[in-house]
């Protein structure tokens, strides 16, 4: 049975040129963006249900929903957002 090899005269394949990690004050910004819209959401959505509790209890509710939504779901997907707009861009 003969082996294939790729021949070296073949066209490169084109890679997507690696973005570089966000600085800093990206971060920060990304950061603030997807905490500032979890809590005013998750207030949005259950303060009515918690302001009968003691307020540390109510914020222990609070950032258990947001913080897990954050670190989870908004900050990846703001990130990849981010990439697939600086790649466009060049």
């Amino acid at each position: 049975m003969p082996t294939t090899t790729a021949s070296p005269t073949a066209p490169a394949t084109t890679q997507a040129q690696p973005v570089p990690p966000p600085s800093v004050h990206t971060r920060v910004l990304l950061t603030w963006l997807a905490v500032f819209t979890a809590l005013t959401v998750v207030q949005l959505a259950i303060g009515p249900y918690v302001t009968g509790l003691p307020m540390l209890l109510r914020t222990l509710v609070i950032t258990g929903i947001v913080v897990p939504a954050v670190v989870y779901g908004l900050l990846p997907n703001l990130l990849r957002i981010r990439t697939a707009t600086l790649r466009r861009l060049r």
